[in-house]
């Protein structure tokens, strides 16, 4: 019997209870204890929802006990090879919610590294665009009134040079009167 419990009692502890019952029957029941484990999948999901939980009714098949009730002959005839069936079953549930933990766990993990190169990627565009508003910024106070393509007569150099010819340049009584 032991040794058919074998590879069960290596993932999890067991509670076995043996219980005489009338017409000189025995009841065995097998109960597998639940561990902190199980539920860990499940606590890297959170408020995602891009990752599926594992169901609770899955988690909760960990724990399902077998009991049997028969003869004292018929116990030790059948028990062993049902034990046998009901251990491999449990351990290969058991490795599957472990396989569909660490798949959870990696696409977690996935889904966190996505997000901070997104985040990253959005910082580095509004550091260029900060740049890039601070350059245009400079390039406005260094231009020259004329570089906006507009003349203005306010902003123009006062002339260093005398005009050549005062006369042509000046406008006389007489121009105005006539």
């Amino acid at each position: 019997m032991f040794r058919e419990l074998r590879p069960l009692i290596d993932n999890r502890p067991l509670t076995l209870t043996v219980v005489s019952m009338p017409d000189g029957k025995i009841r065995v029941c097998v109960v597998p204890q639940s561990l902190e484990k199980d539920e860990a999948a499940n606590k890297w999901v959170g408020h995602r929802n891009e990752v599926a939980k594992i169901p609770d009714n899955a988690i909760k098949a960990l724990t399902t006990p077998l009991s049997l009730t028969g003869t004292p002959e018929e116990l030790d005839a059948e028990l062993p090879g049902i034990l046998a069936k009901y251990v491999d079953k449990h351990v290969g549930l058991q490795q599957t919610l472990d396989r569909a933990g660490t798949e959870i766990e990696q696409a977690m993990k996935a889904i966190e590294d996505r997000d901070k190169e997104k985040a990253k990627a959005a910082k580095t565009a509004k550091r260029e665009d900060k740049k890039d508003d601070k350059q245009a910024d400079d390039k406005k106070k260094d231009a020259k009134p004329e570089d906006d393509g507009i003349p203005s007569l306010w902003c123009a150099p006062a002339s260093t040079q005398a005009p050549a010819d005062t006369a042509t340049q000046s406008i006389t009584t007489e121009e105005v009167t006539t």
